[in-house]
């Protein structure tokens, strides 16, 4: 990766998700995750102070991103419970089958080139009865406000380290052999409407 994805970029995401309604809706997901916890792009950690301790067993962060790393081991330090970074050195997340309780993936599916195979891959790695608990931006519901989404996709995905704005999470979901058991949407306040409407919930595999 160039200078501007390997620095830039993640300290665009790190303010760009870092925002108070975003904050808000990762304090409403993350506290579901229980166990032995795998987090797809862990990024620089925004998601760290809202774990419940009394619920994990260890925290697994994935990110390809070793700057991210960087910043999200400081966050990391002094919380009560284990905290492991991992890459992706393949097209395979690196963990065993049926070795982790929940998958936490929180605005990443618009960014995964692959979120189908993506998705598999953490199909494999849950438990029998694992959650995947997800909260992601994607396609608004608005006409109007889909054709922009569409219009300014390809500039966006430039300029934001491969983000998509477009993306039918629910759908994308389905796909790859899970089943949402529960989910809400809503557009974010304080939000520019085509980066705004978000998805959250959890879903089993089928």
């Amino acid at each position: 990766m160039g200078f501007y994805d390997t620095y830039v970029v993640p300290r665009i995401i790190n303010v760009a998700c870092g925002t108070k309604p975003v904050s808000y809706q990762r304090r409403k997901v993350v506290p579901m995750a229980e166990g032995r916890i795998l987090e797809i792009g862990i990024g620089t950690g925004l998601n760290l102070d809202y774990y419940d301790p009394s619920k994990v067993e260890k925290l697994i962060g994935l990110d390809p991103s070793e700057e991210s790393w960087r910043i999200a081991g400081k966050r990391a330090k002094d919380l009560p419970f284990d905290v492991e970074f991992i890459g992706l050195p393949g097209e395979e997340i690196p963990l065993d089958a049926n070795s982790v309780d929940t998958v936490l993936v929180t605005f990443s599916l618009c960014t995964i080139p692959d979120p189908h195979t993506a998705l598999e891959g953490m199909r494999r790695v849950l438990r029998p009865g694992g959650k995947l608990i997800f909260c992601e931006h994607g396609a608004a519901p608005d006409a109007n406000v889909r054709k922009w989404q569409d219009r300014i996709n390809p500039v966006w995905k430039a300029v934001c380290g491969g983000c998509n704005l477009n993306r039918e999470i629910p759908s994308i979901i389905g796909g790859a052999g899970f089943e949402v058991k529960q989910m809400e949407t809503m557009y974010l306040p304080s939000t520019p409407r085509i980066a705004g409407f978000n998805y959250w919930g959890a879903a089993q595999a089928r």
